[in-house]
């Protein structure tokens, strides 16, 4: 196990012919904390927001550029880092990184055979019924079943792709004049959303989940306008509160262990407190850094 480090993602340049497909300013905070590494392998715990890879060919800061940067003598000597395990950009928490193509292929059998163990928190609404259920529901792109605003969207339907996750309530409190739950889930499939969309399935969406709150209407504003008043008065947050807090996999005949601890702006929240500044966080433009947030 080595010294957990901050490492900061290095400066982005944008091509000169560069049109973005939108001109909203995205946050992003460009930086990644190495929590252990070896020769095969890099375990990092990304803060959110932070993309993993680079989205429709846009530039902006990306935890694999950063991861690059970081790597680039052992790439200059034949490296070839693979992020193993993705998260969305407003997930936060444990990513396993491959640094060498036999690792990736080992790794990615790992995951293939479902040997590993992911463990998550999550902030829902409401108070669920039970203290601890499971999801079994099957995951289908919506754009499978007719014209969407969201490409990215996921839904619920019986001709979708096999899923299963378990859930346990970890908490029950209540804020703002509302009732949520922190809740641990263990997803035993990896299918993109697979956790947001059970919970929301559920009748417990994530907390500041723009897509899955609703209709997805807050996230198409959010796409249109930004970040706004009537989205922090909707959402409560400015993305939705799920981490990866644990990640074990079988190696060399033992099992290792990586967790993440919640990070602060979701303890805050479930301690009633305000939200803090979000220090670090840039807002990025597309053709390069606007302000701090």
């Amino acid at each position: 196990m080595v010294s957990a480090r901050i490492v900061g993602l290095p400066p982005l340049t944008t091509p000169s012919a560069f049109r973005p497909l939108f001109r909203m300013n995205l946050p992003v905070r460009p930086e990644f904390k190495v929590i252990d590494e070896t020769p095969e392998w890099l375990v990092v715990d990304k803060p959110a927001p932070l993309i993993v890879h680079p989205a429709n060919l846009q530039p902006e800061p990306t935890l694999l550029g950063g991861i690059e940067a970081l790597l680039s003598f052992e790439m200059a000597n034949g490296a070839r880092p693979a992020i193993v395990t993705r998260l969305d950009r407003d997930t936060s928490g444990v990513v396993l990184v491959a640094k060498t193509t036999p690792a990736a292929r080992e790794l990615g059998m790992i995951m293939e055979r479902r040997e590993a163990e992911k463990e998550y928190l999550a902030v829902v609404h409401g108070h669920p019924a039970d203290a601890a259920w499971e999801s079994r529901e099957p995951i289908l792109r919506a754009a499978g079943t007719g014209p969407v605003d969201i490409w990215v969207r996921q839904m619920v339907h019986p001709g979708g792709r096999p899923c299963h996750t378990r859930f346990r309530v970890e908490r029950r409190f209540a804020r703002d004049g509302r009732d949520f739950a922190l809740v641990r889930c263990f997803p035993t499939t990896g299918r993109m959303h697979q956790i947001r969309v059970h919970l929301a399935a559920a009748g417990h969406p994530i907390a500041g989940d723009k897509i899955y709150s609703g209709d997805g209407s807050e996230y198409l504003d959010w796409m249109k306008h930004g970040w706004s008043p009537d989205l922090r008065a909707r959402l409560l947050l400015p993305r939705h509160a799920l981490h990866a807090t644990a990640l074990t996999i079988p190696w060399l005949g033992d099992r290792v262990t990586w967790r993440s601890p919640l990070p602060e702006d979701l303890r805050r929240f479930i301690d009633g407190r305000p939200p803090a500044p979000a220090d670090g966080v840039i807002l990025w433009n597309r053709s390069g850094p606007a302000d701090r947030e």
